[in-house]
């Protein structure tokens, strides 16, 4: 049941290399061969479109600002100051745009909506505008109803329901049971399930929903013994801080 076709997904970029969501993490993936790069989003003030995965700035520039009531003229003045491995980094804030124009043509996107369902006008007049093939632009987010909404509107691209599983204290299936969230995600015309690749992502979890006709990515690995055994369990997608280091590993 092993996949050898599974998605090595650099989780915000080469995160381990590079500030995350960062074009140079983003850009550093790319150079060193990753075929998937997944971000996270959300909208300004003034309807722009930001890679950013926290609602406000302060954990990354020091600085808080609210993205939803900030412009982008305010958000691109912040600087993400870091060391990393000995090398020194000052970048900014990118926009989706930005990002859209680093995907090289054999390469995949998978964006993170963490904003409310304001973005999705914005977003898909982004994405048709972008030059990337349907197959290369995915999109996930853990609100369902705004997923649900982003299928609608862009019907073309693969969608995928993150679900926290057993990350918090109370697993997710005390209150809801797989065969519920595989008929929801089915009926919604969705393409699968993101989760968290905790105790309760097994081979029993991953059949059941692949049976089903769905997919199944996790997040977020850099364990290279526990990214084995999820690909031979048959793992769709496996995102990572470390997607170089560890597609090079699993050769």
């Amino acid at each position: 049941m092993a996949n050898s076709n599974a998605l090595i997904i650099a989780h915000r970029g080469e995160s381990f290399d590079a500030p995350e969501n960062t074009l140079a993490a983003i850009n550093r993936a790319w150079e060193k061969g990753a075929k998937c790069v997944e971000v996270d989003i959300h909208l300004t003030k003034d309807n722009h479109i930001v890679v950013i995965h926290d609602y406000d700035t302060l954990r990354v520039s020091g600085e808080k600002k609210i993205i939803k009531k900030s412009t982008f003229e305010e958000i691109k003045r912040l600087k993400i100051i870091s060391e990393i491995g000995g090398k020194q980094y000052c970048e900014h804030i990118p926009l989706l745009k930005e990002v859209l124009q680093t995907v090289p043509s054999n390469g995949k996107i998978i964006i993170e909506i963490k904003s409310d369902k304001a973005i999705l006008k914005e977003l898909e007049m982004q994405l048709s505008k972008s030059g990337l093939k349907d197959h290369q632009i995915e999109i996930i987010a853990f609100d369902f109803e705004l997923l649900a909404l982003a299928k609608l509107i862009m019907p073309q691209y693969k969608m995928l329901w993150l679900l926290d599983l057993d990350y918090k204290k109370a697993p997710f299936f005390a209150f809801i049971t797989k065969q519920k969230v595989i008929t929801k995600v089915i009926t919604h015309n969705l393409d699968g399930v993101n989760v968290w690749a905790g105790r309760l992502l097994n081979i029993k979890f991953i059949s059941k929903f692949k049976n089903s006709g769905l997919l199944v990515y996790c997040w977020t690995v850099n364990d290279l013994e526990h990214a084995r055994k999820l690909l031979k369990a048959g793992i769709d997608g496996i995102t990572t801080d470390r997607a170089c280091w560890l597609s090079e590993r699993l050769k």
